[in-house]
């Protein structure tokens, strides 16, 4: 028996395109000599279609899609939908064969925490679900249910001699490893092959990275497809096992976080029809790296970098900025912003008679960037994307309809050093960012001879803590207990509470870590407790 993984992007709520896809790929399957094509987790809506599902007629059209499946002749598919029964909903996978549907297996095991809601939309399955082809016994699980012992044991105790798990499985860092692990667990404890197949392509703050893989009854890897890319991965199941089939290279740390923005810009702004993207370029760490991403997603005919500088913007900062946008190609233009926050002044001066400058009047400048991108935006119908990264939201150290005004958030989840990280592997592929902009001691130029560090505690100890306490969840006194300056630790845990309501109004952006600022992360704005 020849089974084919079918790792593939599906649109949300793209019914029909999704459909289609599902078609072709059965296609090439039979072309390939596969018996079995089995899909990802809700392959036939997207995942996660959230609030769609609670909504009558997206059944029906989830029912009439899998009625078009079921006209294809010559291979069995497995195929992941929701379906509604009656008034209970569950996350389903029906098997179709030649007209006739073999049977529906209901996820037993529904995750409710992270970035999952299914207890919202779904109720628990309560059996398995053991399928026969070519006088084989095919088990079926979706996802969370290879997290755990008791439906794949259930699995194997129904007769089932290899199992194929239909997965949405997000990415996070160190994801693809713990993945491999819990499957293998899964083979060890119930003697049984499991083929793994994943979803791949970005959704808003999610990204799936595919990945789809096969253990065979000693848990190793005999077949395992690309990461961050359709694929078609054919497994064979003979004498009792899997054998080894194509094996893909997978890439490494800091490769697959940055394969995940890339995927994450190219799907949100293709997905979402955006003709191409804006972004302030600054001269720094941040907007350099998220204008590579850009570049590398989108190509370069689709990005606009706009460099607005102040009176306390240095020379080579535009200097810096002008010599990435020559070699990445990308359109460019320069906006001064001086005679603007002049005119701001003027008109403001007197409502701040008698008072000092202070920030009131560097958040000026970051709202007239903002204001100049959003008419360009407007203007272009481009989307503008932010480049403050996750260190910046934890302590606030942005600007609210300044710097975080845009609709994509392309640095969201990545920590200021690991920004640097990220650039020095970029560069390392073919040197896109000037080595002077990595180098430089970070500042947001609003003000003369500003640094970060002048309001921040070093990057290396802020991201560390912010680490422990947003992603690990640790308390104060146990960050300090693990050798941590109190003042630091204190400092750090009173700017992310203070600024709740600014992240709550920040854009989407791609999560690549356990603990992102967006559905993973929900906390009340007034909030009192210390």
């Amino acid at each position: 028996m020849r089974i084919a993984l079918a790792q593939f992007n599906p649109v949300v709520g793209d019914l029909a395109g999704n459909t289609r896809k599902i078609l072709d790929l059965a296609q090439e399957a039979m072309r390939a000599g596969a018996d079995v094509l089995v899909t990802p987790e809700l392959a036939l809506t997207g995942y996660s279609p959230e609030d769609l599902l609670l909504r009558d007629h997206f059944y029906k059209a989830c029912d009439a899609a899998l009625d078009q499946l079921l006209e294809l002749d010559g291979i069995t598919l497995v195929i992941g939908h929701p379906v509604k029964l009656g008034n209970e909903r569950f996350n389903a996978a029906t098997v179709l064969r030649d007209g006739n549907r073999l049977g529906q297996y209901h996820k037993m095991l529904l995750p409710n925490d992270e970035v999952f809601d299914e207890c919202r939309y779904f109720l628990p399955g309560a059996a398995p679900l053991v399928f026969e082809q070519n006088g084989t016994k095919v088990g079926v699980l979706i996802c969370e249910d290879v997290w755990a012992l008791d439906p794949a044991a259930e699995t194997a105790d129904a007769g089932a001699e290899v199992v194929v798990v239909l997965n949405a499985s997000p990415f996070h860092r160190n994801k693809i490893e713990t993945r491999r692990e819990i499957v293998a667990y899964r083979v060890q404890e119930t003697g049984l092959p499991f083929a793994y197949v994943n979803m791949f392509g970005g959704q808003d703050e999610l990204v799936f990275d595919g990945g789809s893989f096969a253990l065979n009854k000693a848990g190793e890897v005999v077949a395992q497809a690309p990461a961050f890319a359709d694929s078609l991965l054919m497994v064979d199941f003979d004498e009792g096992d899997l054998q080894v089939g194509a094996r893909t290279a997978l890439p490494g740390p800091e490769e697959s976080v940055y394969r995940t923005l890339v995927t994450g810009v190219h799907d949100y702004i293709t997905k979402n029809g955006f003709p191409g993207v804006l972004l302030g370029l600054s001269g720094g760490i941040d907007s350099a790296l998220t204008l590579a991403i850009a570049a590398d997603a989108l190509g370069a005919d689709k990005v606009h970098a706009v460099m607005m500088p102040s009176r306390y913007t240095a020379d080579i900062s535009v200097d810096d900025s002008r010599d990435m946008i020559a070699r990445l190609g990308v359109k460019y233009e320069e906006i001064a912003i001086w005679p603007i926050f002049e005119s701001f002044r003027s008109a403001l001066a007197p409502s701040f008679a008698g008072l000092a400058e202070d920030t009131t009047e560097e958040n000026l400048q970051a709202r007239i960037r903002g204001t100049l991108l959003m008419a360009l935006s407007n203007k272009t119908g481009k989307l503008v994307l932010t480049t403050g990264n996750k260190s910046e939201m934890t302590t606030g150290y942005a600007t609210l309809y300044g710097d975080m005004a845009g609709g994509f958030a392309v640095l969201k989840d990545v920590a200021k050093t690991l920004v640097y990280q990220l650039a020095e592997w970029r560069n390392a592929q073919g040197e896109v960012i000037p080595r002077r902009i990595i180098e430089r001691p970070p500042s947001a130029e609003l003000r003369p001879d500003q640094k970060d560090q002048d309001s921040l505690p070093p990057y290396d100890v802020l991201d560390a803590i912010m680490q422990r306490y947003v992603e690990f969840n640790q308390s104060a006194e146990d960050i300090i207990a693990e050798g941590f300056e109190e003042s630091d630790v204190c400092r750090v845990v009173r700017l992310l509470k203070i600024n709740e309501y600014k992240r709550r109004q920040a854009p989407v952006g791609p999560r690549i870590t356990q603990r992102a600022f967006g559905k993973d992360w929900r906390y009340p704005i007034t909030n009192r407790f210390s």
